[in-house]
This record gives structure tokens, C-alpha cells and sequence, in this order.
């Protein structure tokens, strides 16, 4: 069973895509900013990591470059809703994210980022 870590400072959200991972059947871990995300990755590493962009104490970019560099073959999954999402999350991709969601995706598109994510698949931005 893969296991995914979910980060975001929204906590129905948070809670949200863990009910739909679980569903799903993934073990899911959540933290609600990028720091305690990092923390619990390094403690114990997962198959993918789902991040906002936008979070306090660490936010999301900042997240993407400390994993990229410590545990470069972690697949990490960008997702934001603030405008323009689009620039952001082609940000992220530059650094490093190999999938993006722009919110508010539905539970099909994560479960396909998730997948893509898992077999090494990565969409071109």
C-alpha cells in the first residue's frame, strides 16, 4: 500500500483528500504546514507528497526544494488555488514538483496525479 503525506494549512481540505486517498485505499499521513510535512517525511518517508503552495510557518515552494534536495526521487504533487495558480505551479514543477493540481480539482484528477505520480509519469506544464 503506498503511502502519501498531504500538506495544507486548511484542515476540511486536509481532511478531505485523506478521505478520498484512504477511500482509495492509501495510508495517508497529514501535517498542516510545510515544516511539520518535512518533519514527518523525514521521520517516516512516503511514496508521495501532496503540498499547497501557500501555507504558514514553511510554505509550499520552500517545502518542494528542501525534499527535492534531501530525497530527490520522492514524487511530489503541487497543488494551489491562489490566482494565478498557473504560474505558481509552474514554478513549483521548475522546482521539482512532478505533478500539479490546480484547486479546486476533483477527486478523478487526484487520483490520476496520484497515480502518474506513483509510476514515475510526469505532465509537461
Amino acid at each position: 500500500m503506498a503511502r502519501i503525506l498531504i500538506i495544507d494549512d486548511d484542515s476540511s481540505l486536509r481532511m478531505t483528500l485523506g478521505e478520498v486517498l484512504k477511500a482509495a485505499g492509501y495510508e495517508v499521513i497529514l501535517a498542516a504546514d510545510g515544516k511539520e510535512g518535512a518533519k514527518l517525511f523525514r521521520a517516516a518517508p512516503t511514496d508521495v507528497v501532496l503540498t499547497d503552495l501557500f501555507m504558514p510557518n514553511q510554505e509550499g515552494l520552500e517545502t518542494i526544494m528542501e525534499l527535492r534536495k534531501d530525497f530527490p526521487q520522492v514524487a511530489i504533487i503541487a497543488m494551489s488555488g491562489i490566482a494565478p495558480a498557473s504560474t505558481l505551479l509552474s514554478i513549483a514543477k521548475k522546482l521539482g514538483a512532478t505533478e500539479t493540481l490546480e484547486k479546486s480539482f476533483s477527486a478523478d484528477e487526484l487520483l490520476i496525479a496520484v497515480d502518474k505520480a506513483l509510476r514515475g509519469e510526469t505532465r509537461k506544464t
